[in-house]
Protein backbone atom coordinates (compact mmCIF):
# COMPACT_ATOMS: atom_id res chain seq x y z
CA UNK A 1 0.00 0.00 0.00
CA UNK A 2 2.88 2.40 0.58
CA UNK A 3 3.31 2.53 -3.18
CA UNK A 4 0.11 4.55 -3.23
CA UNK A 5 1.86 7.11 -1.01
CA UNK A 6 4.30 7.65 -3.87
CA UNK A 7 1.43 8.10 -6.33
CA UNK A 8 -0.22 10.63 -4.03
CA UNK A 9 3.00 12.59 -3.58
CA UNK A 10 3.54 12.64 -7.35
CA UNK A 11 0.11 14.24 -7.81
CA UNK A 12 0.88 16.75 -5.05
CA UNK A 13 4.18 17.66 -6.68
CA UNK A 14 2.40 18.32 -9.99
CA UNK A 15 -0.24 20.62 -8.48
CA UNK A 16 0.15 24.33 -7.76
CA UNK A 17 -3.07 24.48 -5.72
CA UNK A 18 -4.25 21.82 -3.27
CA UNK A 19 -7.63 21.86 -1.52
CA UNK A 20 -8.19 19.51 1.43
CA UNK A 21 -11.69 18.41 2.46
CA UNK A 22 -13.11 16.14 5.19
CA UNK A 23 -16.49 14.87 6.35
CA UNK A 24 -19.54 16.72 7.61
CA UNK A 25 -20.12 16.83 11.36
CA UNK A 26 -16.35 16.85 11.91
CA UNK A 27 -14.66 15.17 14.85
CA UNK A 28 -11.08 15.71 16.08
CA UNK A 29 -9.65 13.23 13.55
CA UNK A 30 -11.37 15.01 10.66
CA UNK A 31 -9.82 18.28 11.80
CA UNK A 32 -6.49 16.71 12.74
CA UNK A 33 -5.89 14.84 9.49
CA UNK A 34 -7.09 17.71 7.30
CA UNK A 35 -5.10 20.44 9.05
CA UNK A 36 -2.12 18.19 9.72
CA UNK A 37 -1.82 17.44 6.01
CA UNK A 38 -2.22 21.11 5.12
CA UNK A 39 0.44 22.29 7.58
CA UNK A 40 2.88 19.57 6.53
CA UNK A 41 2.49 20.34 2.83
CA UNK A 42 2.92 24.07 3.47
CA UNK A 43 6.27 23.33 5.08
CA UNK A 44 7.37 20.91 2.38
CA UNK A 45 6.14 23.02 -0.54
CA UNK A 46 6.15 26.70 0.51
CA UNK A 47 5.62 27.74 -3.12
CA UNK A 48 2.24 25.97 -3.35
CA UNK A 49 -1.15 27.33 -2.31
CA UNK A 50 -2.93 24.98 0.07
CA UNK A 51 -6.40 25.28 1.58
CA UNK A 52 -8.44 23.34 4.14
CA UNK A 53 -12.18 23.84 3.70
CA UNK A 54 -15.47 22.88 5.33
CA UNK A 55 -18.07 24.04 7.82
CA UNK A 56 -16.48 25.06 11.11
CA UNK A 57 -17.46 23.14 14.26
CA UNK A 58 -17.51 25.53 17.22
CA UNK A 59 -16.39 22.94 19.77
CA UNK A 60 -13.31 22.12 17.68
CA UNK A 61 -12.23 25.58 16.60
CA UNK A 62 -9.40 25.43 19.15
CA UNK A 63 -7.73 22.85 16.89
CA UNK A 64 -7.47 25.25 13.97
CA UNK A 65 -9.26 27.45 11.47
CA UNK A 66 -10.52 26.67 7.97
CA UNK A 67 -10.37 28.57 4.70
CA UNK A 68 -13.12 30.12 2.61
CA UNK A 69 -12.41 29.98 -1.11
CA UNK A 70 -14.17 30.96 -4.33
CA UNK A 71 -15.48 28.40 -6.82
CA UNK A 72 -12.87 29.30 -9.44
CA UNK A 73 -10.03 28.19 -7.14
CA UNK A 74 -11.01 24.59 -7.92
CA UNK A 75 -10.43 24.88 -11.67
CA UNK A 76 -6.84 23.60 -11.69
CA UNK A 77 -6.63 22.32 -8.12
CA UNK A 78 -5.84 18.90 -6.73
CA UNK A 79 -8.49 17.90 -4.17
CA UNK A 80 -7.65 15.58 -1.27
CA UNK A 81 -10.44 14.27 0.98
CA UNK A 82 -9.45 13.01 4.42
CA UNK A 83 -11.32 10.74 6.83
CA UNK A 84 -14.48 10.33 4.71
CA UNK A 85 -15.81 6.91 3.70
CA UNK A 86 -18.41 7.93 1.11
CA UNK A 87 -18.91 10.90 -1.19
CA UNK A 88 -22.26 12.14 0.20
CA UNK A 89 -20.56 12.78 3.57
CA UNK A 90 -17.85 15.04 2.13
CA UNK A 91 -18.20 18.54 3.55
CA UNK A 92 -18.47 21.05 0.68
CA UNK A 93 -19.64 19.27 -2.44
CA UNK A 94 -17.33 21.33 -4.66
CA UNK A 95 -14.78 18.58 -4.04
CA UNK A 96 -15.56 17.17 -7.49
CA UNK A 97 -14.71 20.44 -9.28
CA UNK A 98 -10.93 19.99 -9.16
CA UNK A 99 -8.67 18.47 -11.80
CA UNK A 100 -7.79 15.52 -9.56
CA UNK A 101 -9.29 13.74 -6.55
CA UNK A 102 -7.55 11.69 -3.85
CA UNK A 103 -9.11 9.86 -0.90
CA UNK A 104 -7.16 9.16 2.32
CA UNK A 105 -9.15 7.30 4.96
CA UNK A 106 -9.29 4.58 7.61
CA UNK A 107 -13.01 3.68 7.45
CA UNK A 108 -14.16 0.51 5.66
CA UNK A 109 -14.14 1.28 1.94
CA UNK A 110 -17.81 1.64 1.02
CA UNK A 111 -17.24 4.22 -1.72
CA UNK A 112 -13.95 4.60 -3.57
CA UNK A 113 -14.73 8.01 -5.03
CA UNK A 114 -11.14 9.11 -5.64
CA UNK A 115 -8.94 8.67 -8.66
CA UNK A 116 -6.41 7.48 -6.10
CA UNK A 117 -7.78 5.84 -2.93
CA UNK A 118 -5.67 5.05 0.10
CA UNK A 119 -7.67 3.24 2.79
CA UNK A 120 -6.04 1.57 5.79
CA UNK A 121 -8.66 0.16 8.14
CA UNK A 122 -5.95 -1.02 10.54
CA UNK A 123 -4.98 2.57 11.33
CA UNK A 124 -6.53 4.06 14.45
CA UNK A 125 -7.28 7.27 12.62
CA UNK A 126 -6.62 9.19 9.45
CA UNK A 127 -4.31 11.42 11.49
CA UNK A 128 -2.16 8.34 12.11
CA UNK A 129 -2.11 7.73 8.36
CA UNK A 130 -0.96 11.30 7.70
CA UNK A 131 1.90 10.77 10.14
CA UNK A 132 2.86 7.58 8.31
CA UNK A 133 2.67 9.52 5.03
CA UNK A 134 5.07 12.13 6.41
CA UNK A 135 7.58 9.60 7.72
CA UNK A 136 7.38 7.53 4.52
CA UNK A 137 9.13 10.46 2.83
CA UNK A 138 11.58 10.96 5.71
CA UNK A 139 10.04 14.34 6.45
CA UNK A 140 9.82 14.06 10.23
CA UNK A 141 12.55 16.70 10.44
CA UNK A 142 10.55 19.35 8.57
CA UNK A 143 7.38 19.19 10.66
CA UNK A 144 6.95 21.23 13.81
CA UNK A 145 4.82 21.52 16.94
CA UNK A 146 1.85 22.86 14.97
CA UNK A 147 1.73 19.75 12.77
CA UNK A 148 2.36 17.41 15.70
CA UNK A 149 -0.35 19.05 17.82
CA UNK A 150 -3.23 18.64 15.37
CA UNK A 151 -2.24 15.07 14.44
CA UNK A 152 -1.99 14.12 18.11
CA UNK A 153 -5.44 15.54 18.83
CA UNK A 154 -6.85 13.61 15.87
CA UNK A 155 -5.41 10.35 17.16
CA UNK A 156 -6.56 11.02 20.73
CA UNK A 157 -10.05 11.78 19.48
CA UNK A 158 -10.51 8.63 17.43
CA UNK A 159 -8.98 6.32 20.04
CA UNK A 160 -10.99 7.76 22.95
CA UNK A 161 -7.76 8.82 24.64
CA UNK A 162 -6.22 5.45 23.73
CA UNK A 163 -9.01 3.50 25.45
CA UNK A 164 -10.70 2.11 22.31
CA UNK A 165 -9.66 -1.20 20.78
CA UNK A 166 -8.40 0.50 17.63
CA UNK A 167 -5.35 1.59 19.67
CA UNK A 168 -2.42 -0.49 18.45
CA UNK A 169 1.27 -0.59 19.38
CA UNK A 170 1.92 1.46 16.24
CA UNK A 171 -0.62 4.04 17.40
CA UNK A 172 1.27 4.45 20.66
CA UNK A 173 4.58 4.70 18.81
CA UNK A 174 3.18 7.48 16.61
CA UNK A 175 1.81 9.31 19.65
CA UNK A 176 5.16 9.06 21.41
CA UNK A 177 6.90 10.58 18.37
CA UNK A 178 4.42 13.47 18.26
CA UNK A 179 4.86 14.17 21.97
CA UNK A 180 8.53 14.95 21.32
CA UNK A 181 7.39 18.31 19.95
CA UNK A 182 6.93 21.28 22.31
CA UNK A 183 3.17 21.64 22.63
CA UNK A 184 1.24 21.40 25.91
CA UNK A 185 -0.67 18.18 25.34
CA UNK A 186 -2.33 18.32 28.78
CA UNK A 187 -3.76 21.75 28.05
CA UNK A 188 -4.94 20.61 24.63
CA UNK A 189 -6.67 17.52 26.03
CA UNK A 190 -8.40 19.70 28.60
CA UNK A 191 -9.71 21.90 25.79
CA UNK A 192 -10.99 18.82 23.97
CA UNK A 193 -12.92 17.69 27.04
CA UNK A 194 -14.37 21.08 27.94
CA UNK A 195 -18.09 21.72 27.51
CA UNK A 196 -20.07 24.94 27.68
CA UNK A 197 -21.68 25.18 31.14
CA UNK A 198 -25.08 25.68 29.51
CA UNK A 199 -25.06 22.11 28.16
CA UNK A 200 -24.25 20.36 31.44
CA UNK A 201 -27.87 20.10 32.71
CA UNK A 202 -28.53 18.05 29.57
CA UNK A 203 -26.13 15.40 30.87
CA UNK A 204 -28.38 15.09 33.90
CA UNK A 205 -31.34 14.52 31.60
CA UNK A 206 -29.49 11.63 29.91
CA UNK A 207 -28.68 10.00 33.26
CA UNK A 208 -32.33 10.15 34.23
CA UNK A 209 -33.84 9.04 30.90
CA UNK A 210 -31.65 6.41 29.26
CA UNK A 211 -33.43 3.15 28.42
CA UNK A 212 -31.53 0.07 29.60
CA UNK A 213 -32.24 -3.59 28.92
CA UNK A 214 -32.85 -5.90 31.88
CA UNK A 215 -29.43 -7.47 31.61
CA UNK A 216 -27.77 -4.04 31.12
CA UNK A 217 -26.20 -5.11 27.81
CA UNK A 218 -28.12 -2.66 25.60
CA UNK A 219 -28.94 1.01 26.08
CA UNK A 220 -30.75 3.55 23.96
CA UNK A 221 -31.12 7.30 24.32
CA UNK A 222 -33.75 9.30 22.42
CA UNK A 223 -33.31 13.05 22.10
CA UNK A 224 -36.40 14.63 20.55
CA UNK A 225 -36.76 18.12 19.11
CA UNK A 226 -38.69 19.07 22.25
CA UNK A 227 -35.77 18.05 24.47
CA UNK A 228 -33.34 20.07 22.34
CA UNK A 229 -35.61 23.08 22.68
CA UNK A 230 -36.03 22.59 26.42
CA UNK A 231 -32.27 22.56 26.98
CA UNK A 232 -31.60 25.11 24.21
CA UNK A 233 -29.18 22.80 22.43
CA UNK A 234 -28.15 22.37 18.82
CA UNK A 235 -28.07 18.75 17.57
CA UNK A 236 -24.28 18.77 17.32
CA UNK A 237 -24.04 19.94 20.95
CA UNK A 238 -26.26 17.06 22.08
CA UNK A 239 -24.17 14.56 20.12
CA UNK A 240 -21.13 15.36 22.28
CA UNK A 241 -22.77 13.25 25.00
CA UNK A 242 -22.88 10.00 23.00
CA UNK A 243 -20.60 8.23 25.49
CA UNK A 244 -22.35 9.47 28.63
CA UNK A 245 -23.76 5.98 29.25
CA UNK A 246 -20.60 4.11 28.20
CA UNK A 247 -19.55 3.29 31.76
CA UNK A 248 -22.69 1.32 32.65
CA UNK A 249 -21.61 -2.05 34.03
CA UNK A 250 -22.31 -4.86 31.58
CA UNK A 251 -23.08 -2.55 28.65
CA UNK A 252 -22.18 -3.97 25.23
CA UNK A 253 -24.09 -1.84 22.67
CA UNK A 254 -25.67 1.58 22.88
CA UNK A 255 -27.36 3.93 20.42
CA UNK A 256 -27.70 7.68 20.90
CA UNK A 257 -30.37 9.23 18.66
CA UNK A 258 -30.88 12.95 18.09
CA UNK A 259 -33.78 14.39 16.08
CA UNK A 260 -32.18 16.92 13.75
CA UNK A 261 -35.44 17.88 12.05
CA UNK A 262 -34.94 16.38 8.60
CA UNK A 263 -33.51 13.16 10.06
CA UNK A 264 -32.87 11.33 13.30
CA UNK A 265 -29.11 10.92 13.54
CA UNK A 266 -28.16 7.75 15.41
CA UNK A 267 -24.68 7.20 16.77
CA UNK A 268 -24.05 3.53 17.51
CA UNK A 269 -21.25 2.33 19.79
CA UNK A 270 -20.21 -1.07 21.11
CA UNK A 271 -17.65 -2.91 23.20
CA UNK A 272 -16.17 -5.84 21.31
CA UNK A 273 -19.24 -6.51 19.14
CA UNK A 274 -19.32 -5.62 15.44
CA UNK A 275 -22.19 -3.22 14.76
CA UNK A 276 -21.30 -1.54 11.45
CA UNK A 277 -23.04 -4.39 9.60
CA UNK A 278 -26.32 -3.32 11.22
CA UNK A 279 -25.53 0.30 10.37
CA UNK A 280 -25.01 -0.71 6.75
CA UNK A 281 -28.42 -2.43 6.67
CA UNK A 282 -30.02 0.90 7.55
CA UNK A 283 -28.01 2.95 5.05
CA UNK A 284 -25.27 4.02 7.43
CA UNK A 285 -21.78 2.77 8.12
CA UNK A 286 -18.54 3.34 9.97
CA UNK A 287 -16.16 1.36 12.13
CA UNK A 288 -16.89 -2.07 13.61
CA UNK A 289 -17.43 -0.53 17.07
CA UNK A 290 -18.45 3.04 16.16
CA UNK A 291 -20.94 3.76 13.41
CA UNK A 292 -23.59 6.23 12.36
CA UNK A 293 -27.06 5.86 10.83
CA UNK A 294 -29.78 8.28 9.79
CA UNK A 295 -33.42 7.18 10.18
CA UNK A 296 -36.49 9.21 9.40
CA UNK A 297 -39.01 8.29 12.09
CA UNK A 298 -38.98 7.00 15.65
CA UNK A 299 -40.65 3.82 14.32
CA UNK A 300 -37.63 3.25 12.10
CA UNK A 301 -35.40 3.95 15.09
CA UNK A 302 -37.21 1.19 17.01
CA UNK A 303 -36.39 -1.22 14.16
CA UNK A 304 -32.73 -0.18 14.29
CA UNK A 305 -32.66 -0.67 18.06
CA UNK A 306 -34.23 -4.14 17.71
CA UNK A 307 -31.65 -5.11 15.08
CA UNK A 308 -28.89 -4.01 17.43
CA UNK A 309 -30.41 -6.02 20.29
CA UNK A 310 -30.41 -9.06 18.02
CA UNK A 311 -26.60 -8.75 17.82
CA UNK A 312 -26.53 -9.63 21.51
Amino acid sequence: MVGIFNEIMHKIEEADTIIIHRHVRPDPDAYGSQLGLKLYLERKFPEKTIYAVGQSEVSLEFIGSLDEIADEVYEDALVIVCDTANAPRIDDQRYSNGKGLIKIDHHPATDQYGEINYVNTEASSTSEIIFDFITHFNDFSIIDADVARVLYLGIVGDTGRFMFNNTTPHTMEVASQLLKFPFDHNAELNKMAEKDPKVMPFQGYIFQNFELSEDHSFCQVRITKEILEEYQLLPNEASQFVNTVADIQGLKIWVFAVDEGDQIRCRVRSKGIIINDVANQFGGGGHPNASGVSVYSWEEFDKLAEALRQKL
